[in-house]
Formats: C-alpha cells, sequence, structure tokens
C-alpha cells in the first residue's frame, strides 16, 4: 500500500444468533479479559464460508447446539470501546439437537438457557450492547426471509 493512501476500513464482519425455545434464549458465558459475560452465540464469519453457514457453525461450536435459522433479525454496525469495527448479522433460530460431549470453543465457560427478563437483569453482564439490541429487535418481531442474506457465487 502507498504511505499517500488512507488506509481501508476494514470492520470485523460476525454473525449472531437468538436461539429461542420454551420461552427461553440461548446464550453463552465467556471468560473475557478475567471476566464473566453473556453473548448470544456469536463469532466471525471464515473464508469460504456463507454468512448463514457462519451463523450455524458459531452456534454448535459454542454451545453444542444444531440448529435451524427461521430468520434475519438485522444487520449492526458497532464499534467497541477501544476502536475495533464490527459489522454483526443476527439470525433466530430453533434448536434441533444438543450434542453435550461436544467441547465448546476456548473461552467458553457454558451455554445456558435464560429468559429474556433475567437476560435483561443482568445487562452489567453483557459483552457488548449488540446483544441486548438483537434480543430486543427479535422481542418486537423483527424478522425477514433468510432469502434477503445472499451469496452470489
Amino acid at each position: 500500500m502507498n504511505a499517500l493512501q488512507p488506509q481501508r476500513w476494514a470492520p470485523h464482519v460476525t454473525v449472531a444468533t437468538v436461539v429461542s425455545r420454551a420461552g427461553q434464549l440461548l446464550l453463552v458465558e465467556e471468560e473475557i479479559a478475567g471476566r464473566r459475560v453473556l453473548n448470544q452465540p456469536a463469532g466471525h464469519l471464515e473464508p469460504d464460508e456463507s454468512l448463514l453457514e457462519a451463523a450455524i457453525r458459531e452456534t454448535r461450536e459454542e454451545t453444542g447446539w444444531e440448529v435451524k435459522l427461521t430468520g434475519f433479525i438485522g444487520s449492526y454496525q458497532w464499534q467497541a470501546p477501544d476502536g475495533t469495527p464490527f459489522l454483526r448479522f443476527a439470525f433466530a433460530a430453533e434448536p434441533l439437537r444438543h450434542h453435550p460431549e461436544q467441547p465448546l470453543d476456548e473461552g467458553i465457560v457454558q451455554a445456558v438457557w435464560l429468559s429474556p427478563d433475567a437476560l435483561q437483569s443482568d445487562m452489567a453482564r453483557l459483552r457488548s450492547p449488540l446483544v441486548w439490541q438483537t434480543v430486543s429487535d427479535w422481542l418486537a418481531g423483527q424478522r425477514y426471509p433468510l432469502s434477503i442474506v445472499r451469496q452470489v457465487p
């Protein structure tokens, strides 16, 4: 890159799923910098992977749950306090099958089912404001057909 050209802005592209069952949401408790925080199953998009594939993979890796995506909740642009930019794509999902024997991703303490009220009462433990914003949009019924998220060959 030429020193006269500005550096290209490149946000971290991530996915997240809101998985619901019997009035509860599947969340992960993870250890970040010595603090236990709550997040949706979420993670980075990998090379040669669609956003939908990434959401399914990350949910399985972080919780041991196989899921079926049922809708697209929305996209979220956020800058972390350290200046890191994120572009997050969130999906609604239903649980299909649990694999309790599967080891969870590094840093994940456990997968937990919590009611939206319990999550809202523990806002200080949310990994980022994206967690509640996504749940809030999901609770408001914000769902779009998965067909609006397209990967062009």
